[in-house]
Order: structure tokens, then sequence, then C-alpha cells
């Protein structure tokens, strides 16, 4: 993690954090941090980007305390399947937000040939410590 921090005339603070490692996360893509708690000690939001790979998805799960938003910034379609029984479908297109309301299953899913990628938030600066894996709800999506 590379990043640089300024102290303007008014004494505010400014970070610029550059590029990150990938990891793959729980839900089974690859996410690329950029503001977290690692990143810059943010105490309360985890920003970064997401690619879902051409018939990839996530694996069912729940941040039972946190908010997630997500901006579809290119890709074709996107399915999000959300809900206890994950039986809500919704299908997201470039230029929509995706919001997923703290402890609701969600499982998001990529049918077409084009990687989908978003940029996304949430409201654990660890991004991975709220993940709850919901493997019994995997069989409900399609």
């Amino acid at each position: 993690m590379r990043s640089t921090m300024s102290v303007s005339d008014a004494g505010d603070i400014h970070v610029v954090v550059h590029g990150q490692q990938a990891y793959r996360g729980k839900q089974g893509l690859d996410y690329t941090p950029g503001i977290s708690a690692t990143s810059v000690g943010s105490r309360a939001l985890w920003l970064g980007a997401v690619t879902i790979p051409p018939g990839g998805r996530t694996k069912a799960h729940v941040h039972e305390q946190h908010e997630s938003a997500f901006y579809l910034v290119s890709g074709e379609e996107v399915e999000l399947w959300i809900g206890n029984a994950l039986e809500h479908r919704h299908l997201a297109h470039p230029g929509d937000y995706l919001y997923i309301p703290p402890g609701i299953p969600h499982v998001a899913v990529n049918r077409t040939p084009v990687p989908a990628f978003f940029v996304g938030a949430r409201t654990d600066p660890s991004e991975q410590e709220s993940v709850v894996m919901t493997p019994n709800l995997d069989g409900l999506v399609p």
C-alpha cells in the first residue's frame, strides 16, 4: 500500500491512496481495496473495486451489521438476488447503484460474456471481517 498525505494551509488532511494489491474475498471474488482501516486508518468505511468475471458470481453471504453500496461502472447486466431466501431478483446495468442493507443475504451473478466492474463502499473499514457466509442459500440461485 502506498499513500501520500498532505496538510493544507487550513489544516485539512488529504490522503491519496495509490492502487493496492487485490485479494480474494470470502465471497469468491477479487476485491481491490482503496480506503480501509489498513490503508488510511478508516474507522467506518471501506471503499474499493470488484469485478465479477463473465459467468461469475458471489457465494451467498450477509454483512450482519454493515451497509453496502455499489456502482456498476461497466459490463452488461448483473443479477442481484437478495432476501432471507434470496427470493428477490433485481437487474443492474452500467450506471446503476446497488444498495444492500445490513443483515440481508445476497448473491450477485454475471451471466454475460463481459466482466462487470463495480466501485463499492461498505460501512466496515476492514471489509472482510463482517462477511458471514450462508452456504445453505447457495443452491437457491440458479
